[in-house]
């Protein structure tokens, strides 16, 4: 296969904006897209070498895989060698216990899996995964395990049906990655029939230069159409790079244009066009080269660096850990990568016991880290007295908050005392049974602020007809959430509540100049430093008002204003201890106040829509409100816990607050 160094060049386009997305740059917004780049090149890479191979009657599957763990495994583990030590040191035992297992599920090729249960790519837990990273490294060898089972097969019985078939897998892939973007987008961003497609993307490139290339029209040949196409493929990346962010639904159609952008630059970009040699300039061709190691160690250095403090690390600080991922990966690929990829230094033999071993290792590390609860006692036994109490607190915390423990939301309190993320048809007629039993009931309708505030109302209310219809993540702007069909129902159904209580996380609905509903605006923000430039987002919360006024029409509606967010995390109580105390940023306090003034001089109160300041109603006061060394009461930076569901909940009577409904 004749050696492209533009290629190498757009591993370096790749792999720069996943370093600097993943380091919290905000100008690389899209650079997740490096992941969905890479796809595209090694569908193209792999193709093109089985195919030849198979053409030349030289294939083996055993030495494909061998040529596979060579350039995957030895760097990947000696990554997450060098990473054991700091996790050992710098985790605390929830977060020992996620790492190991990771551990078991790298080892295991199924980090995607495990990533996509757990949720954890867009969320600030996410920032904390060591190997968060090694996700997409799954779904590729995934791909290496069914791919070339898929071709030796055709190629065996029906050889001309080889790239029909893989066109018609590949289209129901961008299908299913289509729909399941609005419906389904954890699972879709990280499976592998989500991400085939593109992937396909690649092995029909190949396909092309090896079959078809002679066939197609000279007018594609010509350099200033190759010129035009590599650069508009150039384009392409880079809008995906800068526009998209992590509200993109994604890897829906939007996938299309940078993965389509990278097809033409592989298509159409050679040493003859300006798009060739920009991407062959040498400092690009060397860091693509290393782009791979580049990968492997950005995640590990920034996830260890966040553990490694109770502080917000400064943009200096981050800028110079995305700049150390390239020396070390220098290294990785010269003393690790090359060595191991030389038949005449390591043997087929060696190889795979060197596989094997790590595996192994790997593998029993997880195991105990996860029945250990991530060496807990171990833990324990190295802090002080007052971090054991606060860790003894934190596990003696209650009931109440779903938040990234139960997708479907908090358990049944009874029959008709319920919380689920959707309405289906079963759900439907077991509200319409409820009523039958208990006449009217209410209902707590938003994302996972109102799963919490659906557990204050059933500590403190004991009306036998309360459902919460909460979906984490999901407000009325968004596709694929669920208040089109709640909204649908009461038209259909108008008798069967009282009233719905909307609640939704007040960081999505606030805006700065950089970034727009994004929680990271305030919790970015280090202890101490006083909050300004951030406002109400006035586009988001008419898009809110124009849903609940519609909901109205039909039903008594309370918008109960966001809750102020202390954003403190877990991860800050046990590295300071429970009595240090934790106040809110100076002016936080004044954020939420502006949103509600807002709110309220937005929405005109009728009989059947009002708009109610919750701060104002539970009047949190921190420190107290947070937690103490008997109780802690939120769960997290913006969700109540149990303890604090109840506490707030003998406040004030949530339900107090309709007004009774027409007869």
């Amino acid at each position: 296969m004749m050696y492209r160094s533009e290629i190498d060049g757009l591993r370096a386009i790749a792999v720069i904006p996943v370093i600097l997305f993943h380091a919290g740059f905000s100008t690389f917004s899209g650079g997740f897209v490096g992941v969905d780049i890479f796809f595209v090149i090694s569908g193209y890479l792999i193709t093109t070498i089985i195919l030849t191979e198979m053409e030349q009657g030289t294939f083996s599957l055993v030495k494909f895989y061998e040529r596979r763990a060579r350039r995957i495994l030895p760097a990947l583990y000696i990554v997450i060698l060098v990473s054991l030590p700091f996790a050992w040191f710098l985790s605390l035992p929830n977060e020992m216990k996620d790492f190991s297992q990771s551990l078991v599920a790298v080892s295991s090729f199924s980090s995607n899996i495990l990533f996509w249960y757990e949720s954890g790519y867009w969320d600030t837990a996410g920032e904390l995964k060591p190997l968060l990273h090694t996700w997409s490294l799954a779904v590729e060898e995934q791909y290496y395990v069914l791919f070339p089972l898929f071709l030796m097969l055709m190629w065996h019985y029906r050889k001309r049906w080889i790239l029909g078939s893989f066109t018609i897998i590949a289209v129901i892939s961008l299908a299913a990655a289509q729909w399941g973007a609005y419906h389904n987008p954890s699972a879709t961003f990280y499976l592998l029939p989500t991400r085939g497609w593109e992937l396909a993307i690649g092995a029909g490139i190949a396909f092309y230069f090896l079959y078809r290339k002679q066939t197609i029209q000279t007018f594609l040949l010509h350099r200033s159409v190759n010129e035009l196409l590599g650069l508009l493929g150039l384009l392409m990346i880079g809008y995906g790079i800068f526009v998209f962010d992590e509200k993109t639904p994604f890897p829906s159609f939007y996938a299309l244009i940078p993965t389509i952008g990278t097809g033409l630059i592989i298509l159409f970009a050679s040493s003859k066009t300006i798009t060739g040699r920009l991407l062959s300039t040498k400092l690009l061709v060397l860091i693509g080269l290393i782009s791979y190691s580049a990968y492997l160690w950005h995640q590990p250095l920034l996830a260890f660096a966040r553990q490694g403090t109770v502080n917000d690390l400064s943009s200096t600080t981050y800028a110079i850990l995305a700049f150390l991922s390239l020396p070390l990966a220098y290294l990785s690929w010269r003393f690790i990568e090359k060595p191991f990829r030389t038949k005449d230094v390591f043997s087929q033999k060696e190889i795979f016991l060197f596989f094997s071993i790590g595996s192994v290792l790997f593998i029993t590390i997880g195991l105990a880290g996860h029945f250990t609860k991530g060496f807990e006692n171990f833990w324990l036994s190295r802090q002080s007295q007052t971090i054991q109490t606060t860790h003894n607190v934190i596990n003696k915390r209650t009931g109440g908050n779903n938040y990234g423990t139960n997708k479907e939301g908090k358990q049944d309190d009874g029959v008709c005392r319920f919380n689920i993320p959707k309405l289906h048809s079963d759900i439907k007629q077991r509200i319409k049974d409820c009523y039958k039993k208990y006449n009217k009931g209410y209902v707590i309708l938003g994302d996972s602020h109102a799963a919490d505030l659906f557990g204050v109302v059933t500590s403190s209310n004991s009306h036998p007809f309360i459902i919460g219809i909460t979906l984490r993540s999901c407000r009325p702007y968004m596709p694929g959430c669920q208040y089109d069909d709640f909204l649908n129902f009461v038209r259909e159904n108008k008798d069967i509540f009282y009233g719905v209580i909307y609640e939704q996380a007040g960081f999505n609905l606030l805006r700065n100049k950089e970034k727009k509903g994004n929680k990271s605006m305030i919790a970015d923000i280090p202890y101490g430093v006083e909050v300004n430039g951030i406002y109400p987002d006035e586009e988001r919360i008419y898009k809110v008002y124009t849903y609940i006024k519609n909901l109205s029409d039909y039903i008594n509606v309370v918008w109960f204003g966001s809750r102020i967010e202390p954003q403190i995390t877990i991860r800050t109580i046990l590295k300071r201890g429970c009595d240090s105390g934790f106040m809110l940023r100076p002016k936080q306090r004044e954020v939420f106040e502006k949103l509600d003034s807002y709110i309220d001089n937005l929405i005109t109160d009728t009989n059947s829509l009002r708009f109610i300041s919750q701060n104002k109603v539970f009047n949190y006061r921190f420190p107290a409100d947070f937690m103490d060394c008997k109780g802690i009461y939120w769960i997290d930076g913006n969700h109540l816990g149990g303890l604090g569901e109840k506490m707030v909940g003998k406040r004030f009577d949530v339900m107090s607050l309709f007004v009774p409904q027409k007869p």
